[in-house]
């Protein structure tokens, strides 16, 4: 059982213009592609994807922005939360608008969200987390990965990112 607890409840979630807050990351690592190779080998990027515990298809870690912390640490708490992963914010990726199913309110009845999503190095797989029993953990290559997105805006999300990657050096 995990030490940590996952937060619950809607009492400090933060609403904008209409829209559910939302802070989420792309979790990502470098494994080594040739293991065999004697010489410096080229690594590729794999991102760690959650199971839905609502249907099919995988998730990127993300959940409410609220009122006593800031986006970052939001997006953060979310990877520890739902995935199990600690590690550093590297950058924003980028804004996304979506419409919940699941979490319509008195503050947002339509269910319309605003997600903002960050790279996040993972640096710390934990043992165990708080949604350990409802959440399983998929580590891909970005090609899987792609095809393996639930929603349209986490694939558009991890296209995004993929350019980021290409424009930053982040090792």
């Amino acid at each position: 059982m995990s030490e940590l607890v996952a937060r619950t409840g809607r009492h400090q979630q933060r609403y904008e213009g209409g829209c559910r807050l939302v802070a989420g990351c792309i979790p990502f690592r470098y494994r080594e592609c040739d293991e065999n190779a004697d010489t410096d080998s080229e690594k590729i990027v794999e991102v760690l994807m959650i199971n839905s515990t609502s249907g099919p298809g995988l998730l990127f870690p993300k959940g409410g922005w609220e009122n006593d912390e800031t986006v970052k640490e939001a997006a953060v708490r979310e990877a520890i939360e739902e995935a199990g992963v600690r590690g550093d914010i590297l950058d924003f990726i980028g804004d996304y608008h979506f419409k919940s199913k699941t979490h319509q309110d008195d503050s947002c009845p339509e269910g319309l969200c605003k997600a903002a999503m960050f790279a996040l190095y993972v640096k710390e797989e934990l043992q165990s987390w708080p949604e350990q029993s409802t959440r399983t953990r998929s580590w891909l290559p970005i090609s899987e990965a792609v095809e393996s997105c639930r929603h349209k805006w986490m694939e558009d999300a991890l296209k995004h990112f993929t350019k980021w990657l290409e424009d930053k050096d982040v090792n």
